[in-house]
């Protein structure tokens, strides 16, 4: 039964580790929505809108939004009561045993390390596009997976690399950094807000609900809000990676509940708000495109607007891959620091407090698989991934408020244990909407990491050692 052991609850995981804490409230909250405001609003609100839901892709903001919000409660609570960086990893490892964190842990490098990666690939095209308008477009060679036709997509790679000497140099100027990119993504939200609130055509929001809640069509499509909330939970991914900061914060049983509840609220709002207006100033079946924020403006004539748009894009998306790299690292210098990965990774660096080694190996492996693979669905592993990490987060409220229920909780989830069920069961109904092969590449990821946990982890576990 020793895959089941638990980690003691001790207040040093709110101690000095080595890392700088630097971070306030305001940081955290930015961190967030630097997280999450990306791919969703930019890119699969017309998505979602044009194949699944229609314009009620409102609703399916709505209800993955609510899903959401269960979970960041949750999140909320188990970071300000347990701390460490180590996010759903570290309450698993409380809660469930030594097993259940490993693969959350082991979901969680997949689900960051190919969300950095595939949001990469977005970001060159946009970057491409918007050097070619400047006519200094990439030759196609440079700009493509070797797949593709092509020999490396470069900009994906770059960009990869330039972030990771900059979270080298430390959290607190890559926090500026983020903060910047934050505002010129809002700004360029703001501007579309203002124009179509102006050319809202209300015959454009019928029929509501154009494919109903869920049906699956003869090729085995499934369509519906439902549907359209599986794929749009996509643009909640991040707000999660608040929970990483904890030990880099400088009051973080306060500081991180208000960074990971405001910056999804916030969202929320923005993303009821964008679709709902996007949807009513072009009809929907024309909103299928890589960019429907920046089409639905090119449509209404603004095309100053939509090469905005574009530049807030870029932006975004550098804002996604800085937090959800930043979170990957402390993941994987938590589980080092556990014993369950090799100590090699939870070196701090004296001069930047840092773990510089951890940042340039994943910065690597990412640039190069951002830039020799096209990934397509692998996409799909990151919602499936994030969403068990979400139940079981969700579950380990309720446990551990029964196993250690004098721990002290700075923050505490209402209504328990009604609200972390509704969690728990809402984001696995999500889970059950994904298509089949995602489900099957989850669980060969998932064997590889039992593997791994039985030839190396087991062994060298630091629970392992106290016995």
């Amino acid at each position: 039964m020793q895959i089941f052991r638990t980690k003691p609850i001790t207040p040093n995981e709110f101690s000095d580790t080595g890392l700088k804490k630097c971070l306030t409230a305001v940081d955290l909250t930015l961190l967030g929505i630097g997280a999450i405001i990306g791919t969703g609003i930019f890119v699969l609100t017309g998505i979602a809108a044009a194949h699944q839901s229609g314009p009620a892709v409102v609703l399916s903001f709505v209800i993955s939004g609510v899903a959401c919000a269960f979970a960041a409660l949750a999140y909320a609570e188990l970071a300000a009561a347990i701390g460490g960086c180590g996010s759903a990893y570290g309450y698993s490892y409380a809660a469930f045993g030594e097993i259940v964190a490993w693969l959350i842990g082991w979901i969680l490098l997949l689900e960051y390390s190919i969300a950095v990666s595939a949001v990469a690939n977005g970001w060159s095209g946009y970057f491409n596009n918007a050097l070619s308008a400047m006519g200094m477009g990439l030759p196609e060679a440079l700009t493509k997976a070797p797949e593709l036709g092509g020999i490396i997509n470069l900009p994906a790679s770059a960009v990869i690399l330039t972030l990771m000497g900059l979270l080298i140099v430390g959290v607190k100027q890559s926090s500026q950094l983020n903060t910047a990119m934050v505002g010129v993504k809002l700004i360029t939200i703001l501007v579309f807000i203002g124009i179509a609130g102006f050319n809202v055509h209300p015959e454009n929001w019928q029929p509501f609900m154009p494919y109903g809640w869920f049906h699956t069509l003869p090729d085995g499509k499934t369509v519906g809000v439902l549907a359209g909330a599986s794929l749009v939970f996509f643009a909640y991914v991040g707000f999660d990676a608040v929970s990483t900061a904890v030990e880099e914060a400088k009051n973080p049983q306060r500081d991180v509940p208000i960074g990971i509840i405001a910056s999804l609220a916030f969202c929320t709002v923005v993303y009821i708000v964008v679709s709902g207006l996007l949807t009513g100033v072009v009809p929907y079946t024309e909103l299928g495109v890589s960019s429907p924020v920046a089409h639905a403006l090119q449509l209404m004539g603004y095309h100053w607007a939509s090469a905005l748009v574009s530049t807030g894009v870029i932006a975004g998306l550098t804002t996604v891959m800085l937090v959800l790299y930043y979170g990957l690292t402390r993941i994987i210098f938590a589980m080092s620091r556990d014993g369950l990965m090799s100590p090699f990774f939870s070196k701090v660096h004296p001069k930047t407090q840092t773990p510089v080694r951890v940042i340039v190996l994943c910065g690597i492996i990412m640039a190069a698989v951002a830039g020799l693979f096209p990934l397509g669905a692998l996409a799909e592993l990151v919602n499936i991934g994030t969403l068990a990490a979400f139940v079981l987060v969700c579950l380990g409220v309720i446990i551990l408020r029964v196993r250690h229920p004098n721990l002290h909780r700075p923050f505490k989830n209402p209504l328990n244990p009604v609200f972390p069920l509704l969690g728990a069961f809402s984001c696995s109904a999500l889970m059950a909407f994904l298509p089949s092969t995602t489900w099957l590449r989850f669980l060969v990821w998932l064997l590889i990491g039992v593997i791994v946990y039985f030839t190396y982890s087991i062994r060298h576990s630091n629970l392992a050692a106290r016995k």
